[in-house]
């Protein structure tokens, strides 16, 4: 695999807006816990964990290598630092993200076809955007899922975990059809229709949201029941959403991989611990996939960058090993 220059910062699709969100979604928090770590948040009074011990010979996804042992962790999602267009996105996102918006998002989705492409395709239309304030990476978005299906690949995860690295933010191709601007593509995730949760990034930014103010929808459960598992609650929608249902439809991937694209950007839950009394016994299995993943998708930006073409082969052959058809319906 041969090294190739970064690309040149020309031409963008993302309003800056968009590059400070990527910019805050690789800051802060500490390194994602052990999958034998407990969740400790004052949010889930049950003492309830999320630890899972049924590991099997047969799980290699489960198994660290440590590659990542030396990162700082300090160095990202340091929200402390984000600019006032982080914070006015974030009012945008967290005013606007209804209940009923929600609804009509899903809506949409069962009834339109936005496109008709494979996934490869769609990974070059993606590649349009550029990541310009991104302090880690001057790479375009082919390169980064590249970069982090290659780390998957060097730490000899299985074929499908490569391709989460390789799909997980295709979902932003929503940016190029019907979406309504960043707010309902991009950015931290989190339930709708319940109480919002104060390990929500600038969680003081949803007074606006008219939600807030709806009996059904401001109590701690909401419109959902205890434990009544992530499955059947609605995540503010975006990239990740889209791509999960996407991925669901069309191709063969196991439910850990679709647990790792539907929520690798919901960080109150796998990294802050919030929203562990809506989680059943199977969100305790796919907690532990989603931490699994999501060091690949943060750290990888620090690795090499690879030629395109020199893996365009493999990945091909892969997409097509968990996408029996190869024109999607996006």
């Amino acid at each position: 695999m041969s090294k190739v220059s970064k690309p040149k910062r020309e031409g963008k699709l993302l309003e800056n807006i968009d590059d400070d969100v990527m910019l805050i979604n690789k800051l802060k928090q500490e390194v994602v816990k052990k999958s034998d770590t407990k969740i400790e948040t004052e949010e889930f009074p049950d003492g309830e964990e999320t630890a899972n011990d049924d590991c099997t010979d047969k799980d290699d996804w489960k198994k660290d290598s440590g590659f990542y042992d030396g990162i700082d962790p300090k160095a990202f999602r340091q929200y402390e630092l984000a600019c006032d267009r982080v914070k006015d996105f974030y009012e945008e996102q967290h005013t606007k993200q209804t209940v009923a918006y929600n609804i009509q998002a899903r809506i949409n989705f069962k009834t339109r076809v936005r496109a008709k492409m494979t996934i490869w395709e769609g990974l070059e239309k993606l590649n349009k955007l550029l990541d310009e304030s991104d302090p880690d990476t001057e790479l375009s978005q082919i390169d980064h899922a590249l970069q982090t299906a290659e780390a998957i690949r060097r730490d000899g995860k299985p074929r499908w975990f490569q391709l989460v690295g390789l799909i997980h933010d295709l979902g932003k191709l929503l940016y190029f059809f019907d979406s309504k601007g960043q707010w309902d593509v991009v950015g931290d995730t989190f339930p709708v229709g319940c109480k919002y949760s104060a390990k929500i990034i600038f969680p003081g930014s949803f007074q606006k949201n008219p939600d807030l103010k709806n009996p059904l929808y401001n109590t701690k459960y909401g419109i959902y029941q205890k434990h009544c598992g992530l499955d059947k609650v609605m995540l503010s929608w975006g990239h990740d959403e889209y791509m999960y249902h996407i991925a669901k439809l069309n191709s063969t991937l196991p439910q850990e991989a679709l647990a790792m694209i539907r929520y690798h950007s919901f960080y109150p839950w796998h990294q802050e611990g919030a929203y562990t009394y809506l989680m059943d016994e199977h969100d305790k299995m796919m907690l532990e996939a989603v931490r699994a993943f999501n060091k690949y998708d943060l750290y990888s930006k620090i690795d090499e960058n690879y030629n395109v073409d020199d893996l365009k082969k493999y990945y091909l052959e892969l997409i097509d090993e968990y996408f029996p058809e190869k024109v999607i319906d996006f």
